[in-house]
């Protein structure tokens, strides 16, 4: 089974694809993890990126979907895998297309965990992080039992600029304004499955499972 999971920022999609990977026993694909990866192996393409990365630039697509495709020619592959965090662009879901046609291979269902943006940035804003440990807490969802303090060290706990409201905001915009098209991208193959992310994670993972043993025969 080949999926794509696809969801905006704090929409989950970490969690579920970990289940994923239990439940289905395929790997994980994630870019910037298979990024990092080929930067440390020193493969041609990994070189290609780094050389990239050291300047402060986006990696190409065309880099990026050849290491995707390396990886994707791996023999833990074969049985399936799920590519999390690629596709972003239509662009890069064309060169994506085309690079498992070449593979005969193709994508049997592009998960899209819906979340509405107010709850994304209740969720998002609501995080804290240890300025020591590194440690993660949720004033809604996991507080400390002392406010502002790190439960296992002590230590002061503080809101990272990434979870602040403004920034938040803004890369929920940047998502809609590039990656959402997506959705009809692949509805229009017949391929979206839509899912409600509200609600426990045990619980929006059972409406994953259903969605794909539904259209799985």
């Amino acid at each position: 089974m080949n999926l794509i999971l696809l969801g905006p920022p704090g929409a989950g999609k970490g969690t579920q694809a970990q289940k994923i990977v239990e439940r289905y026993r395929i790997p994980q694909i994630s870019t910037g993890d298979i990024l990092r990866a080929a930067v440390k192996d020193g493969t041609p393409l990994g070189k290609k990126a780094k050389g990239f990365m050291d300047q402060g630039q986006l990696v190409p697509d065309e880099v990026v979907i050849g290491i995707i495709e390396g990886r994707l020619k791996a023999s833990d592959c074969q049985g399936g895998f799920i590519l999390d965090g690629f596709p972003r662009t239509i662009v890069q879901a064309e060169s994506l297309q085309s690079t498992l046609t070449k593979m005969r291979k193709s994508i049997d269902h592009v998960i899209s965990i819906e979340v509405d943006s107010e709850e994304l940035v209740r969720r998002l804003t609501g995080r804290r992080t240890c300025k020591s440990c590194g440690a993660m807490y949720h004033v809604l969802f996991h507080p400390p039992k002392k406010d502002k303090v790190c439960d296992r060290c002590g230590a002061a706990l503080y809101q990272r600029e990434d979870d602040k409201e403004e920034t938040i905001r803004k890369r929920l915009i940047e998502y809609e304004r590039q990656t959402a098209p997506l959705i009809e991208f692949y509805r229009a193959k017949n391929c979206l499955r839509p899912v409600q992310g509200v609600g426990g994670q045990d619980e929006i993972f059972e409406r994953i499972v259903r969605l794909l043993e539904a259209t799985s025969g």
